[in-house]
């Protein structure tokens, strides 16, 4: 459900006025507000848009967001997505629409951007040892008995500054927290062993600033994860759940968090989690997926569960980074004026998928036409024949990761299939 300090916020989303930090708005727009160009539904390509401009798909958005819903309902999981992938106050809203228990938070800035949208259930998935940080949190907490963060620990030095810094803060209210089992040697934070995980839960039980409400931890970081090696890690962070549990660690608790799932294994989560025997309190089992939203053309298309439970259904790109033919110096080059500052590269480089004639509008598969290098603010291109492309051409790039996707635009054209939009995304990175 969308509370009304979300509503409030986004309806002062609508009324920013469109200007030059935006880039592939309509110059002409300029004055707008949001909401009156949004009202406007100018199309993409023919409404004074100019390239490059990245657009999200509203029908697939659409899709992802019902998909996860129903993944999430038929397996008894909670969700809290991954916030950090978009940053996007808007599809928060949307994603809570959709059943989310919450949002995910991977530092406390980002703790910061949802709160001043009144986002009431953060799971932090990191340690927090920052005293201005935890001071800020602290007094966040007091001042909203509605407001519910769970964080991570995964050390006894943690614990000790975590404690000074709230208690020097003045903290009325304790700070959630579920120790982090790491998800093996070389891979990236948490306990390594659950004798170490004991030893910080006993610590947690030594001070008042802090209440050990569960245990989490990233399956994605397994090394070289299989099906095999990712179900026996979170069998242990159910296990250890369990011993904790049987130790009267969670005595006095209503709920207790088991929480795991990035976007790469999250039907294997699932399938522990139904396993999870009852406990002293009911079990929060928290998926923490993110990228679904958007998903890709590329590192998720290949990732993403749903390729291994075909039955479940499928998530949909919803991506397209739009850019103009502007150079053709050779019959087998060509040049974008998109480059790294627009799109993501860091894991795959953009697909070219469709053309989109600079003549006449018609479209057509991208076959031939490849994305072989990004400098700055250009895509090299390889062609495989002198009529593929010509200059003033616009042409689809499918891109790769969304997490740096998003963040390299302030403001993303949601999108109709006509070629309609509707409505503008904005971000907080």
């Amino acid at each position: 459900m969308v509370g009304e300090r979300l509503a409030q916020g986004l309806r002062e989303l609508a009324d920013e006025t469109v200007d030059h930090r935006f880039k592939g708005l309509p110059p002409d727009a300029d004055g707008l507000t949001l909401g009156e160009l949004a009202a406007e539904r100018r199309n993409l390509f023919d409404g004074g848009f100019t390239t490059p401009v990245l657009a999200l798909s509203a029908e697939s958005v659409e899709h992802n967001l019902a998909l996860m819903e129903t993944y999430a309902t038929r397996h008894g999981l909670a969700f809290a997505p991954h916030g950090k992938t978009c940053m996007a106050p808007q599809l928060f809203a949307r994603q809570l629409e959709h059943g989310a228990w919450g949002i995910t938070a991977a530092v406390p800035h980002q703790v910061r951007v949802y709160r001043s949208y009144g986002i009431q259930r953060i799971f932090l998935a990191n340690q927090v040892v920052d005293a201005a940080a935890l001071r800020w949190l602290a007094a966040e907490l007091d001042a909203d008995p509605g407001f519910h963060l769970i964080c991570y620990v995964d050390s006894l030095r943690g614990i000790e500054l975590m404690d000074r810094a709230l208690r020097e803060a003045g903290a009325t209210r304790p700070v959630d927290v579920v120790v982090e089992l790491g998800a093996g040697e070389g891979a990236r934070t948490g306990v390594r062993t659950e004798s170490e995980c004991l030893e910080l839960a006993s610590a947690i039980a030594g001070v008042d600033t802090l209440r050990l409400v569960g245990v989490a931890g990233y399956e994605g970081e397994v090394p070289e994860p299989t099906t095999e090696r990712v179900t026996a890690w979170v069998r242990r962070l159910v296990a250890l759940a369990v011993e904790f549990d049987r130790a009267g660690r969670f005595a006095d608790l209503d709920q207790i968090i088991v929480s795991a799932g990035g976007s790469a294994w999250f039907d294997a989560v699932a399938d522990v989690f139904a396993e999870i025997p009852e406990l002293s309190a009911p079990v929060l089992k928290l998926l923490r997926s993110g990228a679904y939203v958007s998903h890709d053309s590329g590192h998720y298309r290949r990732l993403t569960p749903f390729n291994r439970v075909p039955d479940e259904g499928a998530l949909e790109p919803a991506f397209r980074l739009w850019a103009q033919v502007i150079s053709r110096p050779t019959p087998e080059q060509a040049f974008l004026n998109a480059g790294k500052r627009d799109a993501a590269h860091d894991l795959d480089l953009p697909q070219a998928q469709v053309i989109r004639s600079g003549r006449d509008g018609t479209e057509r598969p991208a076959h031939g036409v490849t994305v072989t290098k990004l400098s700055d603010q250009h895509a090299w291109v390889s062609t495989e024949r002198s009529g593929d492309l010509e200059v003033g051409d616009w042409v689809a790039l499918g891109l790769s990761h969304p997490c740096t996707s998003f963040d390299k635009w302030q403001l993303i054209p949601l999108v109709e299939r006509d070629g309609t939009v509707t409505e503008f995304i904005r971000t907080f990175f």
